[in-house]
């Protein structure tokens, strides 16, 4: 039987189901494991972006602990998510110096591209829980609620 790995994370930011045609295939052999609790999705018809969050214990964080939506502006979460975003695929690069099981997908995040504020909201939110989570630092902003 394999060792089933204490987390999973999945993050995928879909900018365009035209434009980003090239996005990793993920293959969840045990989808037993993926509580549906655990998984946040977030999506808008109007501009076709979506998130899928599968953390085990997000759900719950982003409900309890969690800043309430509306804290920050959406302006503040975009440029927050800029910073983040870029820092954690500079590090889905590098799997010899950063564990590739924490950064396994990419984000195809443009800032240019106005999200909306709730993918903006649990995207940014998300990071402060994986950074948490794993005692990671993905830039200078000290991770706090």
């Amino acid at each position: 039987m394999k060792k089933i790995i204490p987390f999973i994370i999945i993050l995928i930011l879909i900018a365009s189901c035209k434009s980003y045609n090239t996005s990793p295939v993920i293959n969840n052999e045990n989808q037993n494991s993926l509580v549906e609790n655990d998984t946040v999705s977030i999506s808008s018809d109007e501009n076709d972006y979506e998130i899928i969050i599968i953390e085990p214990g997000f759900n719950s964080w982003l409900q309890g602990t969690a800043r309430p939506e509306g804290y920050h502006t959406q302006e503040w979460l975009e440029s927050r998510n800029t910073v983040l975003v870029q820092a954690w695929n500079q590090r889905n690069l590098q799997p010899q110096t950063y564990d590739p099981n924490l950064y396994e997908v990419r984000i195809d995040y443009d800032n240019r591209t106005d999200y909306g504020y709730e993918v903006n909201y649990k995207l940014y939110n998300y990071f402060l829980y994986f950074q948490l989570k794993y005692k990671q630092k993905l830039s200078s902003f000290t991770p706090r609620i």
